[in-house]
């Protein structure tokens, strides 16, 4: 091996825009930024939804329904989940998230009846449909509802 044999590792790198460098480079004149108008001077920071001047499309399209602010959402849970707790165990939020039942807790739990449940437990929920009440109580637990 020569030294001549010896060639320089190919990295590719790319050379950075220059623009405003004259007509020949074809970034220059305008230096990329097009013609006249807010977007062609520096500092123009215009907000993601501005579509220059045309009404925005969030103000096009119709507004549909009504979304309840107030409205309270559950973390839900069905009976064929709390089943595999063993007889006569408390069920609670706490244990529901140790369990991986529930990730969060957010306004409440809800019990829902799908499902069977053999053994008797106490649940303490925020709220219970009536399937679930009649399921829990028929296998001998009991419920506990929390405010």
């Amino acid at each position: 091996m020569n030294l001549k044999d010896v060639k320089a590792i190919p990295i590719y790198r790319k050379r950075k825009k220059r623009v405003g460098r004259g007509r020949g480079s074809g970034m220059g004149k305008t230096s990329c930024r097009g013609g006249k108008g807010a977007t062609a001077r520096s500092g123009n920071e215009t907000s993601i939804q501005f579509e220059g001047g045309q009404t925005p499309l969030f103000r096009r399209l119709p507004k549909r329904g009504f979304n309840n602010p107030f409205k309270k959402k559950y973390a839900v849970i069905n009976l064929r989940d709390i089943a595999q707790f063993e007889k006569g165990t408390t069920v609670n939020t706490e244990k529901l998230k140790e369990a991986g039942l529930i990730k969060k807790v957010l306004d409440g739990v809800k019990v829902l009846g799908d499902g069977e449940i053999k053994n008797p437990l106490t649940v303490i929920a925020h709220k219970f449909s009536k399937a679930a009440i009649e399921k829990i109580k028929a296998a001998g637990g009991e419920i506990k509802v929390l405010s």
